[in-house]
């Protein structure tokens, strides 16, 4: 990241200082990683199996949070009829039983986090690779990153987001 900072800082200062006569020699441009991320065909299918994970597990979730309001209900209505050594018990299962869905809850979280940034981590290494290709192919003096501190302004003329995301779903293909 750093580095990507430098050299559009460098960039912007030659630009500047060189002015007109660089500027003809210079060819710029931007790409939205994210925005690529989102919208290119593997990103899609990701998308699609987390959202199918995280579908079952709600699904798993639900029957969980059922499961555990019966036994609450089940407990309230023996509190009067059971002795204190085995309401004491009780109350202890079901505390043992909250815990163990907490856990489980924080689990199933952490686990699609995980997932999710295990691919967008995958999807950006090769979008890096064909933003490479794209620009040594087509010229580029700078690629530079949208949602990068560093770009204040950038036209939409300059955006190749689009190029990048067909040329990411072709070498898939």
């Amino acid at each position: 990241m750093v580095g990507k900072r430098m050299m559009a800082v460098i960039g912007i200062v030659l630009f500047g200082f060189f002015g007109s006569a660089l500027a003809a020699d210079l060819k710029i441009a931007y790409v939205d990683i994210q925005r690529a991320i989102n919208e290119c065909t593997a990103g899609k299918e990701a998308k699609k199996l987390i959202t199918k994970d995280m579908e079952k597990i709600q699904r798993l979730n639900g029957e969980k949070q059922k499961e555990l309001q019966t036994m609450k209900e089940t407990l309230e209505k023996q509190l009067s009829m059971l002795t204190p050594d085995a309401r004491a018990n009780k109350e202890k299962e079901f505390q043992g039983k909250l815990r163990d869905y907490q856990r489980w809850v924080d689990d199933n979280q952490k686990e699609i986090q995980q997932k999710t940034m295990e691919m967008e981590r995958t999807i950006a290494i090769g979008l890096q690779k064909v933003i490479q290709k794209v620009g040594a192919d087509e010229g580029y003096t700078f690629i530079l990153e949208k949602n990068e501190t560093i770009v204040l302004f950038a036209s939409k003329t300059i955006d190749i987001t689009d190029r990048v995301i067909k040329a990411y779903d072709a070498q898939k293909k």
